[in-house]
């Protein structure tokens, strides 16, 4: 039993030691994206910002898609549980809405846009890169697929849209915004950020208008 303690307490050491080095590394990798752009950014620098051998980084990763794409899931994993919290909430329609357009604000602070959209045009020369930003951005449109479904339920049909074509064109204005809004569209330009919210009010008044819910 003694000798199999230390041994326990010890592997689960060398697990934490490896968790925080690939924490490390994948800070460093969102600091230099956001800092250097995915045309500047070099493992080399990214090893050097995590205070970490090169060796260390292909270790773990593989190559700098393996490493960009880690950056990605785990920007991705924390703001889609954040979004689920808020839709599965039992508050009105409109309400949450409003809250993922103050998200949205968080997201271009923390340069969570940025990265995503910075993946997103990788994506377009890079199948490999491209199939995994599908496939993440995928969980996004189901989520908002089942808000889209809930309001059907409710209150019947949504015009002539299916619940996931409302979804994807909800979807598609928040990304279209945000590649707006990156590329130094602002108020004076095109009112991106006030047509989001409109469509906000649209909701409330559709969901404050009287209609009976389905039974």
């Amino acid at each position: 039993m003694s000798s199999e303690r230390p041994t326990e307490e010890l592997l689960l050491t060398r697990a934490d030691s490896v968790a925080d080095t690939r924490a490390a590394i994948v800070g460093a990798a969102r600091t230099r994206l956001l800092s250097d752009g995915h045309s500047g950014l070099s493992t080399r620098k990214v090893a050097d910002t995590a205070g970490v051998p090169l060796s260390q980084l292909h270790y773990h990763f593989g190559s700098k898609q393996g490493l960009l794409l880690a950056v990605l899931e785990e920007e991705n994993r924390r703001r889609l549980e954040r979004q689920t919290r808020m839709y599965s909430a039992a508050r009105p329609l409109w309400e949450r809405y409003e809250q993922a357009c103050d998200f949205l604000e968080d997201d271009l602070d923390s340069g969570f846009v940025r990265v995503l959209q910075e993946m997103i045009a990788e994506g377009w020369v890079n199948p490999a890169i491209g199939e995994e930003v599908r496939s993440l951005l995928r969980g996004w449109y189901e989520l908002l697929t089942g808000v889209a479904t809930e309001a059907e339920e409710r209150f019947g049909h949504l015009g002539p849209f299916t619940a996931r074509e409302v979804a994807t064109l909800i979807g598609n204005a928040f990304i279209g915004s945000e590649a707006l809004i990156l590329l130094g569209f602002d108020r004076d330009d095109l009112p991106v950020r006030t047509a989001l919210r409109r469509l906000g009010v649209l909701i409330r008044q559709l969901e404050e208008s009287g209609a009976s819910p389905r039974a």
